[in-house]
């Protein structure tokens, strides 16, 4: 292991679970988003970015059942049924004989806004009238 790798290591070894979680939705975000950006180069990655995103989204599910996770009732339940959009949403794109970038937009939006949440960082609030 080289040093920026143990630099990597001891980082992510001293970060809360929410900040591990949010990072990875960002990364996975961040991947679709260099695909739709740049959709005629990469598009070609576009299987193994969305399989990333299901993987990922298997694991926050999975923890919404496990006895000790500490949200509540109401959060698990939204957070199961996230998932399960998420899922058919990935589903549908991978389906799709001829996908648009835009069919990423709401993928990338919700990993954005689950991530500012953990993070701390809540999406703005509507101005109030």
């Amino acid at each position: 292991m080289d040093s920026s790798q143990k630099y990597a290591a001891a980082e992510i070894s001293g970060m809360s679970e929410s900040e591990l979680e949010s990072r990875a939705l960002i990364r996975t975000a961040s991947a679709l988003n260099m695909i739709k950006e740049n959709w005629e180069e990469k598009k070609s990655e576009l299987p193994q970015a969305l399989e990333k995103n299901r993987r990922l989204w298997t694991i926050i599910a999975t923890a919404m059942g496990e006895p000790d996770c500490p949200q509540t009732k109401e959060i698990k339940i939204n957070i199961i049924n996230l998932s399960i959009f998420i899922f058919k949403r990935i589903n549908s794109i991978l389906a799709d004989t001829d996908p648009k970038p835009e069919s990423l937009n709401i993928l990338i939006d919700i990993n954005m806004n689950i991530a500012k949440g953990l993070s701390g960082h809540p999406t703005e609030e509507a101005p109030a009238k």
